[in-house]
């Protein structure tokens, strides 16, 4: 997938642990988890808007879009 989730990076920048963060946004651990591994499949905005919140940062700091390589290796221009 081609959404990067930067989670971990913000929680480590700002020194929280995910059980933390979880609990001031109001999602479970769980869920929480599965957005930081990458495998979540959508994010509400309610639910960004509180992790820009308590993270204090911009949803670019959180998601990234990088392109998937093509077959062989080759990664797609952006050009």
């Amino acid at each position: 997938m081609p959404i990067v989730v930067n989670l971990d990076v913000m929680l480590a920048r700002r020194k929280l642990q995910l059980n933390t963060v979880a609990e001031r946004i109001g999602i479970t651990p769980q869920n929480l988890s599965v957005l930081n591994a990458g495998r979540a499949r959508a994010i509400r905005f309610g639910t960004l808007e509180k992790l820009c919140e308590v993270l204090d940062c911009q949803p670019g700091d959180l998601l990234a879009y990088q392109s998937e390589a093509r077959p062989g290796g080759v990664r797609r221009s952006t050009t």
